[in-house]
């Protein structure tokens, strides 16, 4: 069984970037960037942020909100 990404691939595989854009009815600027993406990267997926990643997360801070809302609670 062939995926419905598959079926599109074999459909577009040979055409230009003009072509594929009136099929799809999309903008030739979004098509070749992901045409350049996969070319360099061998993926379209989002790929992480470069850069120092956050000293904590979002999680992370609702927890520390949680536990000192709790000892204040304990506290009081």
């Amino acid at each position: 069984m062939q995926t419905a990404s598959a079926n599109i691939c074999k459909r577009l595989c040979n055409k230009s970037i003009r072509e594929i854009c009136l099929l799809l009815n999309i903008p030739r600027s979004t098509v070749s960037g992901v045409i350049t993406t996969w070319k360099q990267l061998g993926t379209t997926a989002t790929q992480p942020p470069s850069g120092r990643p956050l000293k904590m997360t979002e999680r992370g801070q609702r927890m520390l909100q949680h536990i000192v809302h709790r000892s204040r609670q304990l506290f009081a």
